[in-house]
């Protein structure tokens, strides 16, 4: 009988990358550091497009998050999107990124774009837009979204795209089990 040897080496495995994936607004201290670090890592460090991912539109802003985790429990920041209402009915998403471990997970993006559209629609947006890397503009024709305008933002191509609202459901209300019953008694 011949004995077998097997050396672990790093380049053996794949990195883990969780199965559990929630797609919310981020609430946490914990979630809005790691969502400006997601941001300032992919437009900063990788792309480098933006000297300083902040801006004017982040003190108004509604930071959404891709959270990943196992067992019930959310420990990584995977994927993020801001909203931010411009004037009254026009909203815009921005900043849409998921990193690198996990843009082969194909759903995260999507889940992003609909978690930020459905809660603008759901916040009274009337007309949402974003402006988008030119090479991503064929993604979001595939998620019904109509291109507006092509122009250039830090030297880079970019579109102005436009989403199709009939296409985004509104949130689920939450209701209370105390408004429940009053709605009963009536």
């Amino acid at each position: 009988m011949q004995n077998l040897a097997f050396a672990l080496v790093d380049s053996t495995f794949e990195p883990f990358r969780a199965g559990e994936l929630v797609v919310k607004p981020a609430t946490e201290h914990w979630e809005k550091q790691a969502y400006f670090a997601l941001r300032r890592s992919v437009f900063s460090d990788e792309q480098q497009l933006l000297p300083q991912d902040k801006d004017s539109h982040d003190f108004q802003a509604i930071a959404i998050v891709a959270l990943a985790g196992s067992c019930g429990m959310a420990d990584q920041v995977v994927g993020a999107v801001r909203i931010y209402q411009r004037e009254p009915g026009l909203w815009f998403g921005g900043r849409l990124c998921v990193a690198q471990a996990y843009r082969r997970h194909s759903m995260i993006g999507k889940a992003l774009v609909n978690e930020a559209v459905s809660r603008a629609k759901d916040l009274g947006c009337e007309v949402f837009h974003a402006t988008v890397q030119a090479p991503n503009e064929a993604y979001f024709h595939a998620l019904q979204w109509q291109t507006l305008e092509h122009l250039e933002l830090l030297g880079q191509p970019h579109c102005l795209m436009q989403a199709d609202l009939a296409r985004y459901p509104l949130m689920p209300r939450q209701v209370s089990l105390r408004a429940l019953k009053v709605a009963r008694h009536d």
